[in-house]
């Protein structure tokens, strides 16, 4: 199910704090430390809006995008074109991802994994991945950490962003499934122009938290080997319980 169809439009105003080219530099000192082979050719699985496919792509990547929202798609080759770059994009569930092209890294940034919340889709997902990837190629992606969100749990918020004068503003409400790992978040969207509201809506998100045990078991098992945990955007430290974001780094065998 596409989450993000109703608030596609404003995803960018939202997130206009989101550093992308930093997390372009980690994801390039990832590639110094562990790819085997120089990376030319990368996939993005749920590449939202292009936010990494297109400093990747100024960068000298020869980048591919896919995912589930049509209208993420169509707003990430807008952006592509203002920016002057081609890379290529795709409408395509990672549960049923099938291309033509063998890849030396695949990103799956911002927790995609995460709501992936079923163990055969997240199997048939990876699988699917490590199909797109040639031998050791890498695959490079964040998630909720289990620990962590067990023990600081996840609270009520509101985040607001402004750009060009219009306003997002977003009350989330949490609750947690802790028997499957799942949190359930409510959000409600309130988005203005001028003062005036221009927007309203709320969507539930369904946010699978995982493990380290699980998430190097659903991996070996789909023909990767998992190479190391770190925080996000940190590759010189440990992932603690009070570390919400980690990224998972594997490599296809």
């Amino acid at each position: 199910m596409d989450v993000f169809k109703e608030y596609g439009r404003f995803y960018d105003i939202f997130y206009s704090d989101k550093d992308y080219e930093e997390e372009c530099d980690f994801l390039e000192e990832i590639f110094k430390r562990y790819a085997p082979f120089k990376p030319r050719t990368i996939l993005d699985g749920g590449c939202g809006t292009g936010g990494h496919v297109i400093p990747l792509a100024k960068r000298g990547y020869d980048m591919t995008g896919v995912d589930v929202s049509g209208e993420m798609i169509c707003l990430a080759r807008e952006n592509a074109v203002k920016m002057g770059v081609k890379p290529k994009f795709n409408v395509m569930d990672l549960r049923e991802l099938e291309l033509d092209k063998k890849f030396d890294v695949c990103i799956s940034m911002f927790s995609v994994i995460g709501y992936i919340t079923d163990n055969k889709d997240l199997s048939k997902t990876l699988q699917n991945i490590r199909n797109c990837l040639k031998k050791g190629a890498l695959f490079i992606f964040d998630f909720w950490y289990g620990p962590s969100v067990l023990s600081l749990r996840p609270t009520a918020r509101i985040k607001n962003s402004e750009k060009k004068g219009i306003r997002v503003i977003r009350f989330s409400e949490p609750t947690m499934d802790t028997f499957h790992h799942i949190c359930k978040v409510n959000y409600y969207w309130i988005v203005t122009k001028e003062n005036l509201v221009v927007y309203k809506g709320k969507e539930k998100h369904a946010v699978r938290f995982y493990f380290p045990e699980e998430i190097k078991h659903y991996l070996e098992e789909s023909g990767f080997q998992l190479l190391r945990f770190c925080p996000f955007l940190d590759l010189n430290t440990q992932p603690s319980e009070k570390t919400w974001n980690v990224t998972a780094i594997a490599q296809a065998v």
